[in-house]
């Protein structure tokens, strides 16, 4: 057992199992417990691939020997732990393995990190959980308020877990293995916490960014996930390759079912296994600020000092997006272009120089979009895109003092320390439905 410390200072448990000539990170479902784990069906597959792959897997924060204490996180702050533990193990470059929950935390550090990424494999999950007005295959919302009041109640007894693994031969005799699991791995208030979270993940706009190989495996009659999300998945997602596996499961005790799992994951790497390629194209969140009344301000105060009011919000500024490990494209004469792995460090970059350059009768707008950008190299290199054109549509509409970020921001921070008001739909120019917009800001 081995510890990584993620970006926001939390430890993360992560093991290395085998060994092989490429690296598989598993990034699991729910809940996990990497002492405990071995002995459930939908862990113990991945002994089976030493000498094919070195298998690197994590307990989540929040759950089994990770951090516990400092919440579970949103799924920005949830995907940033698989960067944390392939640096901790060495691994430049992975097959990601998502499985339930773990999917939608793969879709976003491929999208994000394509050039880290060798092929991604999704099992048993779905860009959404939930329904929505678009999305009927997902579980309507009386029926996940009742859920989640029973996970509350029945955790720790076996019950919940057997909801997600099917096809056991003794039923009385795994329940008590499946109960010493559930209470180990975290407490009942955690576990609804986690599953109410996973019901307000949507990646739905994440599935065209994707660049890297990709296999979506699903059983058919999935009684916890429709299939449905699966087929979504491979329509969606670039020269993705859906394989539905016969039989009514979500993770099965049948060893045919997970040998047909494995046997799935070891043709897909074998048969795409390849160079890396150049990325000219990646998922990235894009800040735009904008200094307002920056002519009128000119203007009253004179050139000179004028001047060095550029210079203190670029000094500002520089420091604010190195802290938060962003990169700054470029300076737009009274703004900024930066780019983040992650839209909560966007917004608490944005809310830092907001504040730092009041003290100085300064005040900016602010506008954040998480969306594929392109890279384009020169002297200097610089981002274009629909991305980068939202995010500074979004940077015009905002208020002095605001901070405006999209709808799949929202759907990234949830769960996290950004708070976010609605302000409602809004026309982009150039684009061609409205777009729902939000104030944000770090409690």
């Amino acid at each position: 057992m081995r510890y990584a410390r993620s970006g926001d200072g939390i430890d993360i448990a992560f093991q290395v199992i085998g060994e092989g000539p490429v690296d598989l990170v598993f990034v699991s479902g729910f809940i996990t417990h990497l002492d405990l784990a071995w002995e459930l069906p939908h862990f113990a597959w991945l002994e089976q691939l030493d000498g094919f792959a070195r298998v690197i897997t994590f307990d989540k924060r929040g759950t089994g020997l990770s951090d516990r204490s400092l919440g579970f996180g949103s799924l920005e702050e949830r995907t940033s732990d698989i960067d944390a533990v392939m640096r901790a193990a060495g691994s430049e470059r992975a097959y990601l393995v998502g499985m339930s929950e773990g999917g939608p935390m793969s879709i976003l550090f491929a999208a994000t990190n394509p050039e880290r990424v060798a092929g991604l494999v999704l099992f048993g999950t779905t860009p959404r959980f939930s329904r929505a007005d678009d999305w009927p295959s997902g579980l309507p919302r009386e029926q996940t308020e009742r859920f989640l009041e029973f996970i509350v109640a029945r955790w720790g007894t076996g019950e919940v877990f057997e909801v997600f693994l099917q096809n056991s031969t003794d039923s009385v005799a795994a329940r008590p293995k499946i109960a010493r699991f559930e209470r180990n791995a975290c407490t009942p208030k955690m576990a609804g916490e986690i599953m109410r979270r996973n019901f307000e993940i949507d990646v739905r706009t994440l599935l065209p960014t994707i660049s890297v190989p990709t296999l979506v495996i699903h059983a058919t009659d999935d009684p916890v996930v429709p299939v449905a999300g699966a087929r979504h998945l491979a329509r969606q997602i670039p020269d993705a390759r859906l394989t539905e596996l016969p039989g009514s499961y979500h993770a099965s005790w049948d060893a045919k079912d997970v040998a047909a799992l494995r046997d799935a994951v070891v043709e897909f790497i074998a048969t795409d296994r390849g160079p890396a390629i150049n990325i000219d194209r990646v998922l990235s969140t894009v800040l735009f600020t904008d200094i307002v009344s920056s002519t009128e301000a000119a203007g009253r105060v004179g050139d000179k000092a004028w001047r060095s009011l550029l210079d203190t919000h670029d000094r500002i500024s520089s420091t604010a997006i190195e802290r938060q490990g962003g990169h700054l494209v470029k300076n737009t004469g009274d703004g900024l272009l930066a780019t983040f792995d992650g839209p909560s460090r966007a917004v608490a970059c944005a809310q830092a120089v907001m504040t730092a350059l009041r003290t100085h009768d300064l005040q900016i707008r602010a506008g954040v979009h998480t969306g594929e950008i392109e890279l384009r190299s020169g002297e200097q290199q610089d981002v274009t895109g629909v991305g980068v054109v939202i995010a500074s549509r979004i940077c015009d509409l905002a208020a002095a003092g605001e901070i405006l970020v999209s709808r799949t921001v929202k759907d990234l921070v949830s769960g996290s320390v950004v708070e976010l008001d609605d302000r409602g739909a809004y026309p982009l120019k150039g684009l061609s439905e409205p777009w729902h917009l939000y104030a944000a800001t770090i409690s």
